[in-house]
């Protein structure tokens, strides 16, 4: 903001007398309000007042006061900071500025004070009846909108108006660059020939006037007309016989004589004032491309990528012409990607388009310099939408084309001759540099693809597992070219493909994204590349059908390699990002390149894992067969040990038949002498021990007896709990007797099995006995039951621990071989055990013994369901 200490003092003094609590001194330039001294407003109060006074209807409001030299006051907007309940406006005759005041009242007096402060502050600007002529000190020469505001300013505060632009040709067209209360008109480009008003002033080069209700009244070029306006005036800026420009104005009242008379003498004196400074002006637009050489040495050629020369020659080129809409079209090396680089909100976007069928094609065929001056001519590419001008420079290295430049304007006209021939020239120099940059950047990428291709043989070489190499590799080529997402599917035996390896910044959100669903899509690229083999790379996935997202997780660019063995499909491998035109040519080459070597570790990873498979299958084989075999063994034990105790048994009862009688004649005539002898016969205790032993060997061959007939049977579906309880009940004070503790374990809900419950009895009694004689001293005695299943087969387990003395493992070998005893000289016939074998293989089942010296003992007796 310009302070004058002089405007100041004034502002204040007036303020003191008429009790204002602000005031400001403001002019309108370039459309806008400007404040150029300020007493007693504070910055943001300053801030919120130039608010209210962009806003159109105060603008109006404003604009209506200077038009009309009357001053005016409206209330303060609600909520306003401004501390008053009213503003007042002050215009100052002959100029574009205004004093404007906050108060809650101005009385009359007051707002005379004010008046005559407008009035002392009017003698301080140019006289308009003064020649306008450029202030080249001021530097207003060189800028061309303030001068041309200045022009218009003079024509307004001549004689008033509701609203005036002015405009200056440009070819056929006229440009509205300056205007007073009509801030749409701003940039409005105006064709001659197609209005009739503006071909007749082009033509006469005199005025015109038009007042509502004529012909042309509804043909009036653009305006901000009221429903009260009722006169419109053109006046030409002509210089010799060429029209360089037209001025308009409209108001309420008719124009007099008089004022048509002063507007005509300031239409002749301003063009050439103007001419001179649209002259300066060009010239320094002139100079300003000329730099654009010595620019583009010092800035794009130090570039370092091509991204980074794109931006850099963006900024010039933006300006150099005054223009965003700048397009460089790059043709990739194999000729089928047109890459598309534009600044889209101070960013730079890159797309990558396949050149077949693009409107830039037959351009780039061609290779011809294009400069046209409007949209409407014949031969026009719309690159950017709106561009009303365009120039086309091809890039050629070593006279092939390798791309293009696109320079375009919302204005018609608004390149030259010089300028196509500057652009000529630097895109000569721009295309060697965009090649020496491509293949520098094509290297290092071959350089990068080879350094992970290395890496990933070094580490997966040598591996026989296809998920450890698929991760190994996921996680290397995501760590190598920082993609977001890596993932390597394999396929199985069934056709169905699965993730092997996944790596990347993202890969744990596609996972959770999946949530168990399929990663490939059959009608996506993944799917596409997994039936055809056919490689994708898409760098806009908005643009392609072929791209399906996954719930969660969404990518703008995806890159897809099939892993191949000949003619068959072994995987893929899938690269996204969720940043549009992530891949180029480059990483497709090497993400091919890496497929093959996957390829063929995977393949012998294939063939490997069967060799495994086989010899798996050879090795369980012989467990089988060795288990076969130890069966088979085991059955002849059985058989042998069953032909044993058949023979013994057939014996036992022979022996037994021919011990019987003399052994009962013994017993009974010994039970006879002793009923008749006295029982202080010293011959009593001999007879009484003749009986006892005769008695005893009667028990041998009773046993040999029942050893005989095992293969009666009374067989019964029963529980196994119930025997064991019977047996129990009748040896229970035997146990106690013995300093034994009793614990039973039996399972509940037993299937029952098909036994001889005698026989059965027999079994555990034999059992219980024999672990009573290994505790001599007492001890712990266990007898359970419980289901188990074996073989493919249910049991039910009886079963017998004791903590006695144990069985070595030498007697283990013989223990159920009849008259094989372990208990010497206390009486064992060694045919309990013996009895107890044939009673359970006779039922089907099986009688295993667990023990260790001096560690107790445990029969397990194993019975079918």
């Amino acid at each position: 903001m310009q302070i004058e200490n002089g405007i100041e003092t004034q502002l204040k003094d007036a303020a003191q007398l008429s009790g204002a609590v602000w005031a400001v001194l403001a002019e309108r330039v370039g459309g806008a309000w400007l404040l150029r001294s300020v007493h007693r407003l504070g910055k943001s109060a300053q801030n919120e007042l130039m608010n209210i006074m962009a806003t159109p209807v105060v603008d109006a409001w404003l604009c209506g006061a200077l038009s009309g030299g009357y001053s005016r006051y409206t209330s303060t907007p609600e909520e306003s900071k401004l501390n008053t309940t009213r503003i007042y406006a002050f215009p100052i005759s002959g100029t574009s500025q205004s004093i404007i005041i906050g108060a809650d009242d101005q009385s009359v007096d007051a707002q005379r004070i004010w008046k005559l402060t407008a009035s002392l502050l009017s003698g301080r600007s140019t006289s308009p009846s003064q020649p306008f002529l450029p202030d080249l000190q001021s530097g207003l020469a060189f800028d061309l909108p303030l001068a041309l505001e200045k022009v218009l300013g003079a024509f307004v505060q001549s004689v008033p108006c509701q609203g005036a632009w002015l405009a200056i040709r440009r070819g056929d067209l006229l440009e509205i660059q300056a205007e007073w209360n009509t801030p749409k008109a701003r940039g409005v480009s105006l064709p001659i020939d197609e209005n009739p008003v503006l071909r007749r002033v082009n033509r006469s080069l005199a005025d015109v006037l038009v007042t509502r209700g004529q012909p042309n009244w509804e043909n009036l070029p653009f305006g901000t007309l009221k429903s009260n306006t009722t006169v419109w005036t053109c006046l030409p800026l002509v210089i010799g016989q060429r029209l360089i420009g037209v001025i308009t104005l409209w108001r309420q009242k008719e124009l007099t004589m008089t004022e048509r008379g002063q507007l005509r003498e300031l239409a002749m004196r301003v063009p050439q004032s103007v001419d001179v400074v649209i002259t300066f002006s060009e010239m320094a637009a002139h100079l300003r491309r000329l730099g654009l050489l010595n620019d583009f040495v010092l800035t794009v050629s130090s570039a370092q990528n091509l991204d980074q020369i794109a931006r850099r020659m963006f900024g010039l080129l933006t300006r150099a012409f005054t223009t965003e809409l700048i397009t460089l079209f790059l043709r990739s090396s194999d000729g089928r990607i047109l890459r598309d680089y534009r600044m889209f909100e101070g960013k730079l976007n890159v797309i990558s388009v396949p050149l077949m069928g693009h409107l830039m094609q037959s351009m780039l065929k061609e290779g011809k310099v294009r400069r046209i001056a409007d949209s409407t001519k014949e031969g026009f590419l719309e690159v950017n939408k709106g561009a009303r001008s365009q120039l086309i420079i091809p890039l050629k290295y070593r006279g092939q084309p390798t791309g293009a430049l696109v320079i375009e304007n919302t204005h018609a006209e608004a390149f030259s001759q010089y300028d196509e021939h500057l652009m000529v020239v630097i895109a000569s120099h721009l295309a060697g540099l965009i090649e020496y940059t491509r293949l520098r950047e094509e290297a290092e990428g071959r350089a990068r693809s080879l350094g992970l291709i290395h890496e990933v043989v070094q580490q997966v070489i040598g591996l026989n597992d296809k998920s450890e190499v698929a991760t190994i590799t996921a996680e290397l080529v995501a760590q190598y070219f920082k993609y977001e997402l890596a993932a390597i599917l394999l396929i199985d035996d069934e056709k169905h493909f699965s993730i092997q390896g996944i790596g990347g910044s993202h890969s744990e959100t596609v996972v959770t994204a999946l949530a168990g669903r399929e990663f490939i899509r059959i009608d996506g690229v993944t799917g596409h590349v997994a039936r055809t083999g056919e490689s994708i790379l898409v760098n806009d996935t908005e643009k392609d059908a072929l791209y399906k997202p996954i719930k969660g997780w969404e990518a703008r660019s995806e890159l897809c390699v099939a892993l191949k063995d000949g003619e068959t499909i072994l995987g893929i491998i899938d690269v996204e990002s969720r940043e549009q035109n992530a891949f180029s040519y480059n990483d497709l080459i090497a993400m091919e390149s890496l497929a093959g070597i996957l390829a063929s570790v995977v393949t012998s990873a294939n063939q490997y894992q069967k060799l495994q498979e086989t010899v798996r299958q050879l090795r369980t084989a012989e467990i089988e067969l060795n288990a076969r075999m130890e069966a088979q063994q085991s059955a002849e034990n059985r058989l042998l040990q069953a032909a044993k105790l058949a023979a013994v048994g057939e014996m036992a009862a022979g022996i037994a038949h021919e011990l019987n009688n003399p052994l009962t004649t013994v017993t009974g005539f010994s039970e006879i002498v002793l009923d008749e002898l006295a029982e202080d016969s010293p011959h009593r205790n001999e007879l009484e021990m003749v009986l006892k032993e005769a008695r005893r060997a009667s028990g041998v061959v009773r046993r040999l007896l029942d050893f005989s007939r095992q293969g009666e049977r009374m067989r019964t579906s029963a529980g196994i709990n119930e025997v064991v309880n019977d047996v129990i009940a009748l040896t229970r004070h035997l146990i106690q007797t013995n300093n034994v503790t009793l614990s039973l374990q039996l399972a509940e809900k037993l299937p029952w099995i098909s036994i001889d419950t005698n026989q059965m009895k027999q079994v555990l009694l034999n059992l219980i006995h024999n672990a009573l004689q290994s505790m001599k001293n007492g001890g712990d005695l266990t007898v359970g039951t419980a289901p188990s299943k074996r073989d493919g087969r249910k049991w039910v387990v009886l079963s017998v621990t004791d903590s006695g003395s144990g069985i070595s493992r030498e007697d283990q070998a013989r223990i159920f071989e009849p008259f094989f005893t372990t208990k010497g000289d206390s009486g064992g016939t060694g045919l309990g055990l013996s009895v107890t074998y044939g009673i359970v293989t006779d039922h089907g089942g099986t009688i295993e013994i667990s023990s260790q010296p001096e560690q107790g003992s445990t029969f397990e007796v194993w019975l079918p369901v």
